[in-house]
């Protein structure tokens, strides 16, 4: 590490302590929270992200997830494996839905693009900048959250772990939300009290949850959230390389940033270490 100038990658955070010659370093993740912390890059090093990689896999996840509970897909595959043919009853839908999502980020504004296509209204909060996108309706700060919450019949999360989102959806935030409105929530799982949340579900205020990230995660195998009818769980998979255009544009992303850093040219991606986000 001693005599490195450039990373590509996201090597274990402890080994940069050594590298005293870091120019640049270009993570092939979204995520930057292990890399921004005290005393693990000096200051004059350059932090990079993938952000605008993710947002196309993980926004059609979320998509798989929502439709598999408004339509009861979880209850039917079920019933298959029991070999039972019955009707279950009423579902929903996405058209006409008011989708309230928190983290414009490239995930967020994917999702929004995707259920605005199903004709949803889309409803946006971010942290900064109200320049609002075609694709969403309606465009908030931060400080909207608690009178948003009562009118939304989805909420997505899309949120880095920050000091601000820490347990952000507390019970109160979940009391908060519309009776039968689903919760998904493919940020950081430590934005959310797992707790209440099995408890707003359980008890019927909530028709469910579908969650990519968990607190804590993994999830051991004998948490409750396990067996919560209509909570969704999958193992922090929605992003990866799973789809092959993630990939590609991480490396095109990562070219990208080389070349403009050989020609002494600003860099996309710069993340901000105050916050953690990528700068615009």
């Amino acid at each position: 590490m001693q005599d490195i100038d450039v990373i590509i990658g996201n090597p274990p955070p402890h080994l940069l302590k050594d590298a005293h010659k870091l120019k640049w370093l270009q993570l092939n993740s979204a995520g930057t929270d292990s890399y921004i912390k005290d005393g693990v890059l000096s200051e004059n090093v350059i932090l990079t992200n993938a952000t605008g990689a993710y947002g196309l896999a993980i926004s059609e996840h979320m998509i798989a997830v929502l439709l598999t509970i408004f339509k009861k897909l979880n209850i039917y595959i079920d019933n298959q494996k029991n070999h039972i043919w019955r009707d279950e009853g009423m579902v929903r839908s996405i058209y006409n839905s008011k989708v309230l999502i928190i983290g414009l980020g490239n995930i967020g504004e994917e999702f929004a693009k995707r259920v605005k296509a199903f004709g949803a209204h889309t409803i946006g909060v971010r942290r900064s900048n109200l320049n609002k996108p075609d694709f969403i309706d309606e465009l908030y700060l931060m400080d909207k959250i608690d009178e948003l919450l009562p009118e939304a019949d989805v909420v997505a999360l899309s949120l880095p772990n920050t000091n601000e989102t820490y347990k952000m959806f507390s019970k109160e935030k979940l009391d908060l939300m519309k009776k039968n409105s689903v919760l998904l929530n493919v940020g950081r799982g430590n934005v959310l009290d797992t707790e209440a949340l099995c408890d707003a579900v359980k008890c019927g205020h909530l028709l469910g949850a579908g969650l990519d990230v968990t607190d804590p995660e993994p999830l051991p195998k004998n948490h409750r959230i396990w067996d919560i009818d209509n909570i969704i769980i999958t193992p922090h998979i929605s992003g990866g390389y799973h789809i092959k255009e993630t990939l590609e544009t991480i490396l095109e992303i990562s070219i990208h940033n080389l070349n403009n850093l050989l020609n002494d040219e600003k860099l996309m991606n710069i993340v901000d270490f105050s916050t953690g986000y990528a700068k615009k």
